[in-house]
């Protein structure tokens, strides 16, 4: 029996559980190796950064997970993304899988910028000083029940002078 390494990450937290399960396993019996506590019955699973949850009752090795996946618990269907620009604000919906390098991309693009300027600015979380790294997944930046979160597109560093 083939076995999978998986990473689990659940809604709010930044820690990601290694978990060792064979590819023929279902979600379910891997949500059960978990050795956090139970996972309630409405999450939805995702796998890596795709846009649709799959069942519990689906096989690893049918998921489409693959050997090193994040397999994500959310209670969302999808993350609204708030992101502001100088005067600008743009609202737009990512899985709770997505990456925060992902609403960066897409924030360039939404507020055309330069590509030199895309470079020296960073996502900030509104209303403070926090500047998650562009890998982590937005559900895990979700507080107990949210499902938005809001950055500020602000300069990396500020040159004065």
């Amino acid at each position: 029996m083939s076995k999978i390494v998986v990473f689990l990450q659940r809604h709010g937290s930044a820690e990601a559980e290694e978990l060792e399960i064979a590819a023929a396993a279902t979600l379910a019996e891997l949500l059960a190796a978990s050795k956090a506590s139970g996972v309630p019955d409405d999450v939805l699973i995702f796998i890596d950064e795709r846009e649709e949850p799959v069942g519990k009752e689906l096989c690893i090795e049918h998921s489409g997970a693959k050997h090193g996946s994040r397999v994500h618990v959310s209670h969302c269907r999808s993350v609204e993304v708030t992101v502001h620009y100088q005067e600008k604000t743009e609202v737009h919906r990512f899985p709770p899988g997505a990456k925060v390098h992902r609403v960066k991309q897409w924030a360039v693009h939404k507020f055309k910028l330069a590509e030199t300027d895309a470079t020296e600015h960073v996502l900030q979380i509104c209303g403070g000083t926090e500047r998650p790294a562009g890998d982590t997944p937005l559900h895990t930046l979700l507080a107990h029940g949210s499902c938005a979160l809001c950055f500020d597109l602000v300069p990396e560093k500020r040159v004065e002078g």
